[in-house]
């Protein structure tokens, strides 16, 4: 067990003294002893070298800094997506979805019902200590009927719905292969949740199915109690609802047998039908003008502005020129009349976190999201904005420069609408230098290879936008 467990925890004064020894969960919480006993296993087991731990959001979060294996963040109730991910790309894996109620129960209901239904070999430990943990105490699918909370705060009634079983709803699901609830409130129950936790893994090892353990555990801090009145809790109110013991138990074959895929650089390029011939390059160098190694940019607009097929060309240019680049969108509700927007970085090696919150550029499609990402974007920056819809711009840092130029215009002059969003590439372009003229035009002709017939357009829209930045500077 001691080889699982880093000698040092790193989290807590980088590793020193006492706090070095210490994990970041309440006094008396069950974490610290489901890890425990997981951590034996896997020792027991032999397979530390094989093990990969997926945590998610909630008190588990941190758990790379305990298990020494191989540990992925998962994001909130994904971690079984993410487990898939692995055991397909590493089939010889052993791959453990550590999880809260808050997380399985709730946001992950649909990814974990997915996965048991599945049933691609995985142990997952879900935790339910019947509360939202680490988000404040809100009320989880397992929170008890009359019990008190963030979000109940007279206590659980009907019309907020039932507790969940979530362990009974695992042994329905075809791909489940074991299924049982333990706890900890005592030495008998706490050695059956190890026996439980290897058990788990080991139907995993014989690659037979998912191997489902749910552990009830104390949380003395959202309770307000002692943890050994959380104890006497978890067995007199929790256990009653949620009743202990096993509840699948299949003498199943194995059946996971999956060839290890391929990574290697021909079949990848074969697969995608990709070319191995070197991209044709116009950059003398990365645009260090802008910034010495990571460029941020963020386009925005309403639905159906063009921001994210524009970031997207960006991303591709950088990416043929050689360089790193980077492209997350975001929708949220509002993208049909607020903002919605796209992330893109550009670096000279590697791209170390793909999120602009303090973009270099700006390309703003509609008001609202000058107003929102215009006072984000970094002095010596550049903003470019429809000047067709945006008729009066905020006062911004004179140190960002503002470009208008009647983005929307120009393209309706065009006949064709769509196409404002490549009027405000060649905009950027001109007003930037980002990358030469060439290098946008190529990823346009690129994205429309399948579309030939709108090339022309596209280009013609692009020197539109150039030409109306330089209109627009001799204005001035």
């Amino acid at each position: 067990m001691s080889n699982v467990f880093y000698e040092k925890f790193e989290r807590h004064s980088h590793g020193e003294g006492l706090k070095g020894q210490s994990t970041h969960y309440c006094p008396g919480c069950g974490h610290g002893l489901i890890q425990r006993y997981l951590a034996e296993a896997i020792a027991e087991l032999e397979i530390q070298d094989r093990t990969i731990a997926v945590s998610p959001v909630g008190c588990s979060v941190f758990l790379y800094y305990y298990l020494d294996v191989g540990n992925t963040q998962a994001a909130h109730g994904r971690a079984p997506a993410v487990a898939i991910g692995h055991k397909v790309a590493n089939p010889d894996s052993i791959l453990i979805s550590y999880q809260g109620d808050g997380d399985l129960a709730s946001i992950g209901i649909a990814e974990i019902m997915q996965a048991a239904q599945m049933g691609i070999p995985m142990t997952v430990i879900f935790v339910n200590n019947a509360i939202y943990g680490m988000t404040g105490g809100q009320m989880a699918p397992t929170t008890l009927m009359g019990q008190k909370s963030a979000t109940t705060p007279t206590g659980r009634e009907r019309f907020t719905g039932l507790p969940m079983k979530v362990a009974e709803t695992m042994a329905l699901l075809d791909g489940t292969v074991y299924v049982e609830r333990t706890a900890l409130y005592d030495n008998k129950l706490r050695n059956r949740t190890k026996k439980a936790i290897k058990k788990a893994l080991q139907v995993q090892i014989d690659n037979r199915g998912v191997g489902f353990v749910e552990v009830l555990a104390e949380c003395p801090t959202h309770l307000k109690m002692t943890p050994v009145e959380t104890e006497r809790w978890v067995k007199e109110a929790m256990e009653p609802v949620f009743p202990l013991g096993v509840k699948k138990d299949l003498d199943s074959d194995p059946w996971f047998h999956l060839e290890k895929p391929s990574f290697e650089p021909d079949r990848i390029v074969e697969v995608v039908g990709a070319s191995s011939e070197a991209a044709e390059r116009h950059c003398d160098g990365f645009p260090t003008h802008i910034d010495s190694h990571d460029i941020g940019l963020k386009l925005a607009g309403a639905g159906g502005d063009g921001a994210q097929t524009a970031a997207m060309l960006i991303a591709k240019a950088a990416v043929a020129e050689g360089f790193d680049s980077t492209h997350i969108p975001s929708y949220g509700p509002e993208s049909r009349g607020g903002t919605s927007y796209a992330d893109v970085h550009v670096a000279n090696e590697e791209v170390l976190s793909p999120a602009a919150p303090r973009p270099h550029l700006l390309v703003a499609f509609n008001a609202p999201s000058l107003e929102k990402f215009g006072p984000t974007v970094q002095p010596g920056g550049t903003i470019v904005y429809d000047s067709s819809v945006i008729a009066e711009p905020p006062e911004l840092d004179p140190a960002v420069a503002m470009v208008g130029v009647p983005c929307t215009e120009i393209a309706m002059d065009l006949g064709a609408i769509k196409v404002k969003n490549v009027v405000a590439l060649g905009a950027l372009q001109a007003a930037t230098q980002l990358f030469p003229r060439e290098t946008f035009l190529t990823s346009i002709r690129q994205a429309l290879r399948h579309n030939c017939a709108m090339i022309e357009l596209n280009e013609e829209a692009f020197g539109w936008g150039a030409k109306a930045f330089e209109e627009t500077v001799g204005a001035n």
